[in-house]
């Protein structure tokens, strides 16, 4: 039986599927422990300050991925008995998933008696401790981020990750196809899909099967990269602001909203959007309103509101 383990978090990744994935660009050996273990890595580290994700050994702040390079083994090897056994004993007792060891190097024979004892497995790399690090980081934070899939079309629009949302025959295609001929980049269109890879910090992709794929009414599916070229994708980027499309019966403002702009927040995985209805009418150039919506976004976001600067100048030529 386990000691010490994540009893309180489901598995999202088992140490065997990471192992399994990455032991050719890895150069992974799985040295000790066992293969069927139901042991690995959970969402915890999204969600808790109390266990990072990968990271070197530490005492006080445990790792899912603890790694193990030359500085850390010639300290263990260092050790007197006693000091050794009480460090190996905090080592295999962390919250942890798995020990890496790095820069090619076979740890103590004493490190295998604990992985057995404790169920944690030992994986050694020829990766430097950094480079093993920072793989397992990007690996481990792309799978075991929390997903959704949302209808939609997601561009980057002035260097800002926008997904247009909206009713069916809204224009939300169309909307896109004119924003990639003005020059901004298509990502996802109909299911973008997003994983929460930070604790405010949404990222958006594209499902490989519709990459570079965009479907617009009356013309059928376009291949945006093949139409306009690369420079047409991206792909990926964070989300920012959601332009929600609404007819405009839906959208009656009081005469004191009307100065302001429409903004309000959207919920995604936990992670609050920046969301603005734009009302859909015949003769509106929903381009031109989309680009001036994110630009007037950012100058809020940098401290700037063109509303409030306008209220307080008429405030000031009543007095």
């Amino acid at each position: 039986m386990a000691v010490g383990k994540l009893q309180d978090a489901t598995v999202a990744l088992k140490t065997i599927d990471l192992f399994s994935k990455n032991k050719e660009n890895l150069d992974l050996n799985w040295w000790s422990g066992n293969k069927d273990s139901g042991l690995g890595f959970t969402r915890l580290s999204f969600s808790s300050s109390e266990i990072g994700l990968v990271g070197y050994f530490n005492l006080i702040h445990p790792n899912q991925a603890q790694i193990l390079g030359e500085t850390e083994l010639k300290f263990f090897n260092k050790a007197d008995e006693n000091i050794l056994q009480n460090l190996l004993t905090q080592l295999f007792q962390r919250k942890s998933a798995a020990i890496f060891i790095s820069d090619g190097l076979v740890p103590p024979e004493s490190f295998r008696e604990h992985s057995l004892k404790y169920d944690l497995p030992i994986i050694c790399s020829s990766l430097s401790s950094n480079e093993l690090i920072d793989q397992l980081r990007y690996y481990l934070t792309q799978s075991l981020a929390e997903k959704q899939i949302l209808h939609g079309v997601f561009m980057e629009v002035s260097s800002v990750g926008v997904l247009i949302t909206g009713k069916s025959g809204l224009g939300k295609s169309e909307l896109a196809l004119d924003l990639v001929s003005r020059g901004h980049r298509l990502i996802a269109d109909d299911a973008p899909e997003f994983a929460r890879i930070a604790p405010e910090t949404i990222n958006g992709t594209c499902p490989d099967l519709l990459k570079n794929f965009l479907e617009v009414r009356g013309l059928g599916v376009l291949n945006i990269r093949e139409m306009y070229g690369d420079s047409a994708i991206k792909s990926n980027k964070f989300l920012k602001l959601i332009i929600d499309l609404i007819p405009p019966k839906m959208n009656v403002p009081k005469s004191e909203d009307r100065l302001r702009l429409s903004e309000r927040k959207t919920n995604i995985l936990g992670v609050d959007i920046a969301t603005i209805s734009l009302p859909v009418a015949p003769g509106r150039n929903l381009a031109v309103l989309v680009e001036a919506a994110v630009r007037d976004h950012l100058l809020i976001k940098n401290g700037y509101n063109a509303s409030e600067d306008f209220i307080e100048r008429q405030k000031k030529s009543m007095q």
